[in-house]
Parts: structure tokens; sequence; C-alpha cells
């Protein structure tokens, strides 16, 4: 989870020659940030840029030394380094106390050894870079192995299934939370061949928190020319933070208005959208200087949205703005558009699901939301020929059926 920045407070832009440049985009045009506090009690100015929101210490400090057993490095530590840094930031590899198969073998046998932190540190690296070969996102990997060192750090044994069934036993969390844990232990059983059996966890899935438009809009007029434009493109196609930030200016065709999503997440099909000339004009004003539309780092958006949350919600004295995330942008799409065309197959394919039990709980959300509201009166109309069809299906009515020849369609009043 990333931490909120600081309170901030703009200094003047920094523009002098050989001072600082930001790491992400190259500018120079910086905001002092804060200063950052070192272990050793030193101190290093904290900035941000003011192009791409990216936030960094100038001057960076030269790593400290290592010692030559630090220097050694296994193969398998080779290995992992090819692993994504952000799945694998969360270690840090050691080869101290390193043993060989058939000591480790005889350790787990014997079922009353425990490993050192260095030990356990090095086999959930080794965990992660099994998770790699096997065709697993760096998100999922990430998680993982973070669930991982939550129980490693609860106490348990992560090679004795029984102790890491007690530590969760123990632990005080939600059941989404113990779903997860299980799920990751259950892969690494699997790569070690441990012998487990699943604990029985009752998941309860929450009804996600649907905002007003206008909530969601008054976001977008308070953030930055970029953060407004990703905003927007979130709320008009649905798609995941992830997705979003991955898109490059050829997915866009600024004539025909449409956006393809070549790379989705979790396994979903490649999908095309239709924007709105605002969007698309949105676009226009931003840079084209890489090749990605949004060349900043997924923490860094993030940062600056949260920051631009926190101050609207004070301004306008709305605490709802606060539980306003990117995601909340893809469960406001899914229920406005199931609430306009009532088909769930379409809403399956438009946030690329992969099962339609997952979109069904946008159908729940939508009646709540629209009971009042909401109503089950048609206008039925009769087709007999294909232009019939066409010109009724052009103005929003869906066909029903064919009885006798005839095409009945109908459209919501």
């Amino acid at each position: 989870m990333v931490e909120e920045a600081p309170n901030f407070k703009p200094a003047c832009a920094i523009e002098a020659e050989n001072g600082p440049i930001c790491p992400e985009c190259g500018s120079a045009r910086l905001y002092k940030d804060g200063l950052r506090y070192l272990a050793d009690g030193s101190t290093v100015q904290r900035y941000l840029c003011r192009e791409c929101a990216y936030r960094f210490c100038w001057p960076k400090r030269e790593p400290l030394q290592k010692t030559s057993k630090h220097n050694l490095k296994t193969e398998a530590n080779i290995k992992t380094s090819q692993c994504s840094s952000r799945a694998l930031a969360l270690l840090e590899p050691s080869v101290e106390g390193a043993m060989s198969d058939a000591e480790q073998g005889e350790k787990r046998a014997a079922g009353a050894t425990r490993l050192s932190e260095e030990e356990v540190k090095g086999k959930i690296l080794e965990f992660a870079w099994w998770l790699k070969k096997q065709g697993h996102s760096d998100k999922t990997i990430q998680g993982y192995v973070e669930m991982l060192k939550l129980l490693a750090a609860s106490g348990a044994n992560i090679f004795e299934p029984e102790s890491v069934k007690e530590s969760l036993a123990r632990l005080e969390k939600g059941s989404s939370w113990r779903h997860a844990a299980v799920c990751a232990y259950s892969k690494f059983a699997e790569m070690h061949k441990l012998h487990w059996e699943k604990p029985k966890v009752n998941r309860v899935r929450l009804l996600p928190f649907i905002p007003l438009e206008r909530e969601l809009d008054d976001l977008i007029a308070a953030a930055n020319k970029k953060t407004a434009c990703f905003l927007q493109l979130l709320k008009e196609t649905g798609m995941r933070a992830g997705e979003a930030i991955q898109l490059k200016w050829t997915d866009v065709d600024f004539e025909r208005r449409t956006i393809t999503l070549n790379a989705p997440e979790k396994g979903g099909n490649p999908r095309a959208f239709k924007v709105s000339p605002k969007l698309i004009e949105m676009l226009n004003c931003l840079p084209r200087k890489m090749e990605k539309i949004f060349p900043v780092s997924y923490t860094a958006l993030k940062c600056n949205f949260l920051r631009v949350r926190r101050k609207l919600a004070h301004k306008l004295q709305n605490p709802r703005l606060l539980q306003i995330s990117f995601h909340t942008f893809r469960h406001w799409k899914a229920t406005m558009e199931y609430h306009k065309t009532r088909d769930p197959l379409y809403v399956k394919e438009l946030l690329g699901h992969k099962k339609l039990d997952t979109t069904l709980l946008y159908i729940q959300i939508e009646k709540t939301l629209f009971q009042s509201s909401s109503t089950d009166e048609f206008t039925v109309k009769i087709a007999k020929t294909p232009e019939e069809i066409q010109s009724l299906l052009a103005v929003g009515f869906e066909w029903v059926g064919v009885k006798d020849g005839l095409v009945y369609l109908r459209k919501r009043v």
C-alpha cells in the first residue's frame, strides 16, 4: 500500500543548471517537498516533479559498502535478479546460512527445526522466481510474496503446514485477507510438494462503493492535466488502472475516437472502446515525447491522486470522496452500463471478466441504487424487413425474438 505524502508546501520551481532533475521524465521543473530523515540522523531534500508528479530525493546517497559475504552470488540469486523489481523489492537476497538440498530435506523431515530469518528470505525469493517462471504477473507475485512474509513474521514455520494454520487462526484478519493468504501458501506448498489441506475460509465479498457522477467529475476537475486525463479515461472505459497506464499513443485512433487495449490484465481479452470528444481533446493536450501516453510510475500517479482527493474532500467537506480509488471508476462504469443496457454479457465483455459471476455483482448493485427510479415499461416494435430492423436498432431498440416471420424489438421507456 502506498503511503500518502506529507503536507505539501509548494516552493519556487528549480531550474538551476547542474541541479536536480527528475529520474522519471528528466524534467528540471521541480517543487521542494520536505525532508527525508535517514537512519544515521542526517536529512536529504525531497522533490516533486511538476511534469509527472514523481517524488524522489536529491542528492542520492551512495549505497553502503557490503562485506564480502554479501558480494557472493549463488546461481539462484543471479536468476532471481531477472525478476521484476516490483515483485522482488520486498526482499533482500542473502546467501548467509545457505544449506544444501539434503540438509534442507532433513530439516523439513524433522519438523521441529525452524529456519533462520535469512533462510526464510532466501526461500521466499526462490518462490518468487518460481512464480515468474510459471507465468504469473508481477502484481500476483508481489501479493504472494507479501503474504508469505507476513505469515513468517507472525511466527509460522513456512515448511510446516500445521504451523501456518495455527498462525492463520491466531491472526485477526478479514475473510478476504485469509483467502489471499491461503492461496499464496497453496502455491508455496505446490512448489515444495508439501501436504497441505486448505483450511475453510468463509469469504464474504463486500459490495463496492459507487459514487455519484458529479463526485467523479469533481475529482477530474481538481486534478492536474495528466491526472485528469487518466481519470477521465478510467471513467469512460472502465479499464483497470494498470491497463490504462500501459497504453501507448499507437493504441489511440483520434479520427475514429477509439482506444484499443492490447495488454489486458488478469487474463482478460483485448478490447476496444469508443470514447467521447472530450477525452480526445484531453489526450491531444498531453505531450507526446514518450511512447506511452502516461510515462509515469503507478506509484507517482497514485500519490498525486491521493493528494488531490484529500484536498478536495476537505475543501468541499465531502468525506465520501475519500472512498474513491482508481478502481472505483471501474465499479461506477460497470454499474452505469448495466443500468443502461440490462445486458450482463455486454458488461462482461466491456470489463474483460473471465467469468459471468464476477459481472453479476453489478446487477445486485444496480437494483439497489436504482430501485426507486427504475421501470420495466417498454416500447415494442415489429419489423418485417432488414431495413426496418436496421433503423430500429439504430435508435436504441433491442432484439427480442422472431415469431411467424416477424422480428420483435423493444426499447426501455
